[in-house]
């Protein structure tokens, strides 16, 4: 082959591989800190190293991929910062399943040897990731790569722990938290999924200690009752006042507990009285605090009843409420059991039933922090939410925000930078351990994951150090682009950790995207087995296509639906640029780049291209800039399909094999010119066929990545170009429809008379007979405003002209007049909705003047077509 002749049909895989290989090696990716470029960053959401990248991450990073290679090619020193998430909890669970495949849990290794197994599993799967990166076509700064418990990352969390904490903003504390029994630690409330359950609700008898009867409690989780402390009934309940201040025996147990009344309790639940347990319920414990009630734990962290739970101690909180009920029942207790469905909290991580208990853990304090991220939202240096309504849902959680529990019971993570004086007991928090270190014990605790990645947009970029070349020219970074299901887990706290460190938004714009979906509209999960690979996908039609599918597939802040067939759809979409390419390639000639010349004669079809591509430029860039990437690959998609390859590289046949070495130069500039820009459009979604195309186009430069984004010229603003061109292309269609319709071969010549509305149409049709004699391949034709129209004859009403198609022996006179009839029903309808809208008052007065315009030329368009569509009936019926 030769060096500049293309493969008769593409191959992602001979291209892909070799062209990421090059812009890597060739330094492309990286950032190039040139002063004269205004700067422009995007940080990665860093993917967990538990396991390998979904769609989700494909969706997710392909948006922001082409947003940096926009910004690239428009002349910004773009930033694409790669990094990766410890992810504490999730990882950690990985690691110890590896283990207990292996016959050992981490307490037989340690923490010392524990984590370095997690560092070597870190290892192994950020290989992989980086992968998945490379086939994907992410332009990523490699060199500037960060981990979540990088030395400099773990200086920043530390960094931000001593100066909250010194802020009086961490506090440890005895709450209640949700408890993971499996993986034996806290979570935040975010952490917890709520599911509806079928359950029961059992009824229990507690008898008053002065005998004088007793009092109805309802539970759906007998198996607390072995906490309870008290019974708390509504002080306006009337039922209840004459027992307020009373002691009731807890069943089986014996013990007394008071009854108290507080306004917590809802009378209308149940009986109106509820048991009270500090120890096992977040209500319980605010109603301890308030009367001062013991707080019993029955229940341990593997979530099994403990030593205050007397004979049941050792069972399984399941089995205990089994044994609880039935024991119960045989003391005459239980006074009657229904069904009940109910809101049960499960781990976000392993999914088992998250137990609410009484622990010591390190909390921030959430509010003066929110406070102050919302009162950001209305400075100038504000967060754009994109589509807006998810600022609302931000909204919504920060002024409802409860005190964060940031402390894990895990050895994977930031430890906390707290220690314990072994004799004394006081605490101390600092960057680095107490000088006598042999007097003090670090906490065992790490931190929530989230406490790290909260810091992402600015640890990232060196700080704390405030003097950081990073942190001074990429930070706050540009656009965040994520799913709407992390807006609490992430955005949120990132807006509020950067807020108060750097007093900055972390970034101007955060693009919320939806959930993958199957083509069943299902969310893609483990449990459905109806997730699918990106390298799969990649497989089987190359990244292009799947880049495609994934940037165009839906609107901002919607669910995307996969699809196999629209990968498959977008991958010919790849093979016709390519095929359209080849076409222009191989007949150039040797043509160069200083040979593009577009100061000569030119045709309709170069008038109207060049005008076309100038809208396109204009059009797809505003869509670029407004995260609207599904309607500029759309917009893309019909001017390249349609306007370049089905219209004008078919019109540009003729001078290309014509003998006006004139015209013909002049095409071969239109059409590399075009192509060149084609191309630098769809780079950003499609980077590797257009970069391999790009190649064998005459071109300066090194690569099409680093080439500049086109810019419209209004010198090829041509509207006399385009309605010229719709009254080409209308009469060509026409043609073709008709010759579908009554099957007359394309290449039997046939008769063609052409009624112009006026001598304006005559001279444009007459100008450009030869693309109407290309297309329509007439045996006869005859162009004017006083062309009669033949009796039988097969007719097309186009805006300014009738076409005639004398096709006698070939037409049934009465079909004619049915699908004349039916062009007339159209017809009518579009006269019916153009009317109603200018009838509409509301439309008229308020819609802009040139929408009415346009809408009024419509109106008239339409009347004058079914006016002759009519006519022509009448004609066939004489």
């Amino acid at each position: 082959m030769a060096e500049n002749e293309m493969a008769t049909k593409y191959d992602p895989s001979l291209t892909e591989e070799k062209w990421y290989k090059t812009w890597r090696e060739k330094g492309y990716f990286k950032a190039d800190e040139d002063p004269s470029k205004k700067p422009y960053s995007i940080v990665i959401p860093p993917p967990n190293v538990t396991g390998k990248l979904h769609l989700g991450h494909a969706w997710d990073t392909t948006m922001q991929d082409l947003l940096i290679r926009f910004k690239r090619m428009q002349g910004y020193d773009a930033l694409y910062l790669p990094g990766m998430d410890h992810a504490g909890i999730a990882t950690q669970a990985k690691v110890d399943a590896k283990l207990r495949k292996e016959g050992k849990s981490r307490y037989d290794l340690g923490r010392e040897k524990f984590l370095e197994v997690a560092w070597d599993w870190k290892e192994e799967y950020a290989s992989f990731i980086r992968r998945q990166w490379a086939k994907l076509g992410l332009s990523l700064d490699y060199s500037r790569e960060r981990f979540t418990l990088d030395e400099g990352l773990s200086t920043a969390v530390r960094k931000v722990f001593v100066s909250l904490y010194e802020k009086g903003l961490i506090y440890r504390g005895a709450y209640i938290i949700n408890w993971d029994p499996a993986a034996r630690t806290a979570l935040s409330d975010i952490e917890v999924i709520y599911k509806e359950i079928p359950g029961f609700l059992w009824h229990i008898n507690y008898p008053l200690a002065d005998g004088s009867g007793s009092i109805q409690i309802a539970t759906t989780r007998p198996e607390t009752m072995l906490g309870d402390t008290a019974i708390a009934v509504h002080p306006d309940d009337e039922r209840y006042k004459n027992i307020v201040g009373k002691t009731a025996i807890l069943p089986i147990v014996g013990r007394e507990i008071p009854i108290v009344a507080d306004s917590y309790v809802d009378r209308s639940f149940g009986t109106g009285a509820v048991k009270i347990t500090p120890a096992h319920d977040p209500n319980d414990f605010e109603v301890g605090n308030r009367h001062d009630l013991p707080r019993i734990l029955v229940i341990d962290e593997r979530g099994k009843m403990n030593e205050n739970a007397g004979k049941y101690q050792g069972l399984d909180r399941d089995e205990c409420r089994k044994r609880i009920v039935r024991d119960l029942e045989e003391a005459g207790a239980l006074a009657y059991t229904e069904e009940h469905a109910h809101a049960v909290g499960h781990s976000e991580r392993t999914g088992v039933v998250v137990e609410p208990i009484l622990s010591t853990q390190w909390f921030v304090k959430m509010k003066p922090l929110a406070e102050a991220s919302l009162n950001m939202q209305e400075t100038d240096d504000k967060v754009n939410f994109v589509p807006e309504r998810f600022e609302g849902t931000y909204r919504h959680w920060m002024e409802n925000i409860r005190d964060w529990c940031i402390s894990r019971q895990l050895w994977w993570g930031h430890r906390i930078p707290a220690w314990y004086h072994k004799q004394t007991g006081e605490v101390y928090v600092g960057m680095e351990a107490p000088k006598d270190s042999e007097n003090w014990k670090q906490d065992e605790d790490v931190l929530d994951t989230w406490f790290s990645s909260a810091l992402w947009p600015f640890s990232t970029m060196g700080w704390p150090d405030e003097e950081d070349p990073d942190f001074k020219r990429y930070f706050p970074t540009n656009a965040l682009v994520t799913g709407y299901d992390i807006i609490f887990f992430w955005v949120a706290r990132m807006m509020f950790q950067s807020t108060e460190f750097t007093g900055k938004s972390p970034f101007r714009d955060v693009l919320i995207h939806g959930l993958v979906r199957d083509e069943q509209g299902r969310k893609m999960s483990k449990s459905l087995g109806n997730g699918i690979d990106p390298m799969d996908v990649i497989k089987r039609y190359g990244a292009d296509a799947l880049r495609y599918t994934l940037a165009t597939g839906t609107t901002p802040g919607q669910d995307l639906t996969f699809q196999w067939s629209k990968v498959e759809a977008n991958w010919n979409f790849a093979n016709k640029i390519w095929n359209a390419s080849r076409f222009v390639i191989m007949n150039l000639d040797g043509f160069s780049f200083d040979d593009v010349d577009l100061t000569g004669d030119k045709s309709i079809a170069d008038r109207w291209i060049l005008a076309r591509l100038n809208t396109t430029i204009e059009k797809v860039t505003a869509l670029y800039e407004s995260y609207d990437f599904g309607e500029a690959g759309h917009y893309l998609y019909q001017f390249i399909w349609d306007d370049f390859c089905d219209w004008y590289i078919e019109m540009a046949k003729l001078p290309l094999y014509g003998t006006d070495e004139s015209a013909k130069k002049t095409t071969k500039s239109v059409l590399t010119y075009v192509l060149d820009k084609i191309l630098k459009l769809l780079h950003p979604i499609m980077p590797f066929v257009t970069e391999e195309i790009w190649q064998h186009l005459p071109h300066r430069g090194e690569t099409i990545m680093r080439s500049e984004w086109p810019q419209s010229a209004a010198g090829w603003m041509d509207p006399a170009a385009e309605e010229e061109m719709a009254l080409l292309q209308n009469i060509i269609r026409s043609v073709r429809n008709i010759r579908s319709d009554k099957n007359v071969a394309p290449k039997k010549p046939v008769a063609m008379l052409i009624r112009t509305s006026s001598e304006k149409e005559t001279g444009i049709l007459n100008r450009n007979r030869a693309y109407i004699e290309r297309f329509c391949n007439p045996s006869t034709l005859e162009i004017g405003s006083a062309v009669r129209s033949p009796e039988k004859a097969v007719s097309a009403v186009v805006t300014g002209a009738d076409v005639y198609l004398p096709l006698e022996g070939l037409i049934n006179i009465d079909d004619e007049i049915r699908r004349l009839g039916r062009e007339l029903d159209k017809m009518n309808a579009e006269v019916d909705r153009v009317q109603k809208k200018l009838s509409n008052p509301r439309f008229v007065d308020q819609a802009p003047e040139q929408v009415v315009g346009k809408e009024r030329e419509k109106e008239k368009d339409y009347l004058q077509k079914r006016e002759k569509i009519q006519a022509r009936i009448i004609e066939l019926k004489a």
